[in-house]
């Protein structure tokens, strides 16, 4: 098929067309650009002005207004958010295209896909980086974060750490070693949950990171996780403050060195409901944790606290 009949040739408002757009038409100077004008460089005549401002337009005034530029550059895109879109049926007016325009159309989709991965690592920087976006959607987590860990998966590649492993795991481990490198209250298992694969595989993913590239991950305490619990548990204000109070005494104490941070924090929480409010089942559930963790914490807490 010839390239004619894809890239149709128009003409353009503003290529000149006469010989002798270059002289003034008063004092015959020279004619110089000057942004969106074109000014006679020996007297100042504007001769000539742009009738489209290709300049950007960033203005969000009102929702339906219309942008020239696009998106900004990110760099949770393997092309940086550089690439363009191609449209289906209709133009930029509305209005519906012919069918010989829509094959034509296709036919560019199908090349503008082609030509996206320039190599096999862009293919998976793209794969890796739409695994990352759903995951940090499902999570209801920032753009931040979510740039954050799209560039861990970029240096994870540059440093040669996908090989052997599955690009989902090192996807969500990315994401789980960016909300530990942001102190978030988000445990492993709700990343594996979400994951495409095992918990032991991203596991095992996120240590390689550590090791490799040196996170300046923190440890996590249970003080963190109790603003979560309390707001999934709907208590109130002054018992969640309460429970922080309790969590942090016990890290003082040292009590919570070697245990999981959420299970320590529901018996927190247990712990300043005065074992009225809330019950041990609940309080586990909401940390995805037993019963039976919670008792032991609790306990814990008792000799600490009392």
């Amino acid at each position: 098929m010839p390239v004619s009949d894809i890239y149709p040739t128009t003409f353009d408002e503003d290529v000149p067309t006469e010989t002798d757009t270059n002289h003034c038409p008063e004092c015959d100077g020279r004619i110089t650009p000057s942004g969106d004008e074109s000014v006679c460089a020996d007297c100042g005549l504007v001769v000539d002005e742009q009738r489209l401002d290709r300049g950007p337009e960033w203005r969000s005034y009102d929702e339906d207004e219309c942008r020239r530029t696009g998106g900004a550059r990110t760099v949770s895109r393997h092309d940086r958010g550089l690439s363009t879109t191609i449209g289906y049926g209709t133009d930029s007016r509305g209005n519906q295209l012919s069918r010989r325009k829509r094959r034509q159309l296709a036919r560019m989709r199908r090349e503008h896909s082609r030509g996206q991965y320039e190599s096999k690592a862009d293919r998976n920087l793209m794969h890796g980086f739409t695994e990352i976006r759903r995951i940090v959607g499902a999570l209801n987590l920032g753009d931040s974060l979510r740039d954050q860990a799209c560039s861990l998966f970029r240096t994870a590649q540059s440093e040669s750490l996908l090989r052997g492993r599955s690009i989902e795991g090192i996807a969500a481990a990315c994401v789980y070693a960016a909300i530990r490198c942001n102190g978030l209250p988000r445990t492993l298992d709700e990343i594996a949950t979400l994951a495409k694969v095992p918990q032991s595989r991203v596991k095992s993913c996120y240590k390689s990171l550590n090791a490799e590239l040196g996170l300046p991950a923190k440890p996590m305490t249970p003080s963190e996780f109790v603003p979560q619990l309390a707001s999934d548990l709907d208590v109130p204000d002054r018992l969640r403050r309460r429970a922080r109070e309790y969590a942090r005494r016990a890290q003082e104490s040292g009590v919570t060195t070697g245990v999981r941070p959420s299970g320590f924090a529901a018996a927190c929480l247990y712990k300043a409901s005065e074992s009225t409010l809330l019950t041990q089942d609940e309080v586990a559930e909401a940390a995805d944790t037993t019963s039976v963790t919670v008792r032991t914490h609790w306990q814990t807490l008792n000799e600490v606290v009392d």
